[in-house]
């Protein structure tokens, strides 16, 4: 049965809009955007959810970290009102705030349905894997503000599906489908909305199965190399393949494979 966390670290005082359980037996890590119905992220929420995100990630009880959210929306964005107050200090740690799921070394599993704009959309596209309701809708609508997104959420879709699709995103505003961005490749799995919460919990358990170390190493080298020539990202690749070697998981895998056994992963 999940708990709810309670944060050692003082900076993280009262979360604001969110809160975060934790299930010790599945080894596993739920932050929950909880500001229903639309789950509008404040500006101060922004800077707790990274401060979360490095909490967990030193956790030893957790393995893997899950972002979901409370009611219909995932989110609608953030609170524009905000902006306005902010300091120009502020608004530039914006993307550094909510890169923290791919600065994380753990994996992290984003859930969305109905709403999933502006920061919301760009949260998830931090995220190493994200799973859509069938009713989830994606948007980056910061033109119709006189902006452009400013959490990473251009830069990272033209990576993943070229610069003629994210022009239609983001200079047009456009809202896509669940199912459209499954074709596109932005998410990984499009599902019925009653299925959602089972197919986060099935990806929870099937990513345990797996050598801690080996994720690690594999989610660090993938984000390391994204922009690396083709030569670098092998030879870097080859590195951590040595590295491993030496790891007691890999000695464990090849063992329990010889042995037709399931392997007994400890992490290091």
């Amino acid at each position: 049965m999940a708990s709810a966390y309670t944060f050692a670290d003082p900076r993280l005082g009262k979360l604001d809009g969110f809160q975060v359980d934790i299930d010790e037996a599945h080894e596993r890590a739920d932050i929950i955007l909880n500001r229903p119905p639309l789950n509008v992220v404040s500006m101060p929420e922004r800077d707790q959810l990274r401060l979360a995100f490095e909490t967990l990630d030193e956790d030893a009880r957790v393995r893997i970290i899950v972002v979901r959210s409370v009611g219909e929306h995932f989110s609608s964005g953030g609170n524009i009102g905000g902006f306005m107050e902010a300091t120009p200090e502020k608004v530039s740690k914006l993307a550094w705030n909510i890169a923290s799921p791919a600065r994380c070394s753990k994996p992290v599993i984003v859930a969305n349905r109905g709403y999933c704009f502006g920061v919301g959309f760009e949260l998830s596209l931090a995220c190493d894997f994200r799973l859509a309701s069938e009713t989830t809708l994606y948007a980056l609508p910061e033109q119709k503000l006189g902006q452009i997104p400013g959490s990473g959420g251009s830069a990272r879709l033209q990576k993943m599906i070229g610069i003629t699709r994210t022009k239609d995103i983001v200079m047009r505003s456009k809202r896509i489908t669940a199912k459209q961005a499954f074709d596109w490749g932005i998410v990984n799995e499009c599902v019925p909305d009653a299925e959602l919460e089972k197919v986060t919990d099935r990806l929870v358990d099937e990513l345990r199965m797996f050598s801690p170390m080996a994720q690690r190493t594999a989610k660090k080298l993938l984000n390391d190399t994204e922009d690396s020539t083709l030569s670098i990202a092998i030879e870097l690749e080859g590195h951590c393949y040595s590295r491993l070697r030496q790891s007691d998981d890999f000695k464990e895998g090849v063992e329990a494979f010889n042995a037709k056994r399931p392997p007994k992963f400890i992490g290091s």
